[in-house]
């Protein structure tokens, strides 16, 4: 299997590299990263790839309102959100936008990153460890995949 073809957002320059580190070791190709949600559309747009991650807060146009225009601009890219907020809330708002995956960044990333990209790719759901799920996901028709380390 060929691997992922990614695109990273963040606006924290350390967290950023060390993502897209991460990704490239072992999860995929990373073909670009971005700063903040509108340089993320646009990219997004011209690199068409396979698996986004992006946060949810983040300048000029925020992870949430970029997902929900990923969904239009890129319908075949996955995003998997990766963030610090862990309320149910968000996690519902991330997936009723068109989000496929949803990661702490203070969790494990190295495990999680994989994992995750595993089962976006395959086509299900994911959400990652310590992220609060009541009422976040309730798609009788699709599959959840919670990592447990």
């Amino acid at each position: 299997m060929k691997k992922p073809r990614i695109l990273v957002a963040d606006d924290h320059p350390a967290i950023l590299m060390a993502v897209c580190v991460l990704l490239e070791d072992s999860v995929g190709e990373v073909v670009g990263r971005v700063t903040d949600g509108q340089a993320l559309l646009e990219a997004a747009q011209r690199l068409e790839p396979d698996i986004i991650f992006t946060d949810i807060s983040m300048p000029k146009l925020n992870g949430l309102e970029a997902t929900r225009a990923l969904q239009r601009a890129v319908p075949q890219s996955k995003v998997i959100i990766l963030t610090s907020h862990h309320e149910a809330a968000y996690t519902t708002l991330a997936f009723e936008a068109g989000a496929r995956g949803y990661l702490l960044k203070r969790s494990s990333l190295h495990a999680e990153l994989s994992q995750a990209v595993l089962h976006v790719m395959a086509g299900d759901h994911y959400i990652g460890l310590g992220v609060s799920t009541e009422q976040a996901f309730a798609d009788e028709g699709e599959t959840l995949r919670r990592y447990h380390l």
